[in-house]
């Protein structure tokens, strides 16, 4: 065993002072990635010793920015549209400009505050600044620098130029209208949505939860988010293009008597006809086009409409071919188990704990494991296997700084198990024929005169493994563990052809069992 006691996380001071914000929370993700409390603690000491500076994947007031920043995208997808087409008034106008100053101005601090974020990249967590600010200049710097370009600011300060200048009223009118025009290309802004694919992206890689479900109901309600947006944004430019020519007497906005309506009563009368078009009802009036320019804007109704009618026909599709397929193959298996323990009338009690360790071990995907092994060759192996254990393996003195083709012929015999919160892993005198590494989670270990609680990186079993005797203490799972086996057996065939370090091996434990 490698190591004492172990106390859990001191959490009064995880949360003394503001400064405990920018660390990691003991969270279901947190644990999932650290395995531990006392992992997380590790980790908190980690980005004190790197930087106090640098806001944690994990900790309280990410979330609270990124909620932030989702709540403010969505207001901009709805506000955008309506305050391009719709908000003429100078009272309207000045709190949508307000409102596009305040969204310019936190979507340019955001990039600064991505220099600062920790990003977690295949569970791990990068805290150094420098490998912060070279992963986000390589992946999202460019579209967050085009989507947050202070477009208002520009308009604003043209505007102030045109107030305070001589210039006449044609060319006053015509800056009017190209400051118009150009509050459209805001919607470059909407690029921010990308954002809620990369949250959910970070959230599915830290989670053990099976994500199909929740999967599914989020392409469910992105697809009818999209349809209602596509009606919005239909409608609004419906409105926009009577605005731009100043509402023009044949245009359907003056037929219909909106000119002076409300703000209410335009926006539902130009969804409506929007909708209209889309769906193929009628134009939206009791009359049809009446110049060139209104008859392209109801032919690209029309075309959208039969967009929408494919999008969701393509999504319903995919989503019924196209699932996850490990993780029906988990469902069948998840299937097929129930039925057994129905079949074998099992209690209610052994079904809960089968059906946790069942989910706890293949964590939603379905992989067989040995015949994807047998499909690549011996050097694959060995490189999967140490990008998967080597850091558990190398934790453990009597294997550490060894050669290269031991660590790797250890490595092939080792074998996953799992163990859930209470199952005894092993117990006094019963036969000691493999050893144990730690990977995740906690266990307690139980002598006549010891009690030790060992977690992430920690071994025990190793005299065993050796001497093939009986175990001499009780060792408890005290959470969910996962857990590396290596069997007597197996490490007898590896020792056979390193018989040098075989030597030194029994030697060592010959002495350890004389002390």
């Amino acid at each position: 065993m490698n190591r004492s006691l172990l106390t859990g996380p001191n959490n009064e001071t995880m949360t003394r002072g503001w400064r405990s914000l920018f660390l990691p929370r003991v969270t279901k993700q947190s644990l999932h990635v650290y395995g531990s409390e006392a992992a997380v603690q590790k980790e908190c000491d980690r980005q004190r010793e790197t930087s106090s500076w640098v806001i944690h994947p994990f900790s309280a007031i990410r979330n609270y920015y990124i909620l932030l920043m989702l709540v403010l995208t969505f207001l901009n997808l709805l506000a955008i549209p309506i305050g391009i087409a719709f908000l003429d008034s100078e009272h309207h106008f000045r709190a949508w400009e307000i409102f596009n100053l305040f969204s310019d101005t936190v979507f340019v601090l955001d990039i600064l505050v991505n220099f600062r974020m920790g990003v977690i990249t295949d569970q791990k967590v990068i805290l150094q600044p420098k490998e912060i600010r070279h992963h986000y200049l390589k992946s999202w710097f460019a579209l967050d620098l085009i989507s947050a370009f202070p477009l208002d600011y520009i308009i604003l300060i043209a505007k102030s130029f045109e107030e305070h200048s001589d210039t006449s009223s044609f060319s006053a009118s015509k800056l009017v209208r190209v400051i118009m025009f150009a509050r459209i290309f805001s919607l470059a802004r909407l690029l921010r949505v990308s954002k809620l694919w990369r949250f959910f992206t970070e959230w599915e890689q830290v989670s053990n939860a099976n994500m199909e479900a929740v999967r599914l109901i989020l392409r469910i309600m992105g697809l009818f988010l999209m349809i209602l947006l596509l009606c919005h944004w239909n409608g609004c430019i419906q409105f926009l293009v009577p605005v731009l020519q100043e509402f023009p007497e044949h245009s359907w906005v003056v037929r219909e008597n909106l000119t002076n309506a409300t703000l209410g009563e335009q926006y539902s009368v130009a969804v409506f006809r929007a909708l209209s078009h889309m769906i193929g009802i009628s134009y939206g009036s009791a009359e049809p086009p009446s110049d060139e320019t209104e008859l392209w804007i109801v032919m690209t109704s029309m075309v959208s409409g039969a967009l929408m009618y494919t999008m969701m026909v393509a999504s319903i599709a995919a989503m019924m071919t196209n699932g996850d397929a490990p993780a029906k193959a988990f469902r069948s298996k998840m299937s097929q188990l129930e039925d057994y323990m129905t079949y074998r009338k099992l209690p209610r009690e052994l079904r809960t704990r089968i059906c946790n360790y069942f989910q706890a071990r293949h964590q939603g995907k379905w992989f067989d494991e040995e015949d994807i092994f047998k499909l690549v060759s011996r050097p694959l192996r060995e490189e999967i296997l140490n990008v998967r254990c080597a850091n558990v393996l190398n934790s453990v003195p009597m294997f550490r700084n060894r050669d290269a083709n031991f660590s790797n012929a250890v490595l092939l015999k080792l074998r996953r198990e799992v163990f859930q919160e209470g199952d005894l892993i092993t117990h006094p005198n019963a036969p000691g024929d493999r050893m144990f590494f730690v990977e995740r989670g906690r266990v307690l270990v139980t002598t006549a005169t010891v009690q030790a609680e060992l977690c992430d990186g920690d071994c025990f079993g190793e005299l065993c493994l050796l001497n093939k005797g009986h175990c001499t203490a009780m060792v408890q799972a005290t959470s969910l563990v996962r857990l590396y086996s290596l069997s007597a057996g197996s490490f007898e065939e590896v020792l056979q052809g390193f018989p040098e370090i075989r030597e030194e091996l029994y030697q060592t434990a010959h002495e350890r069992l004389r002390v």
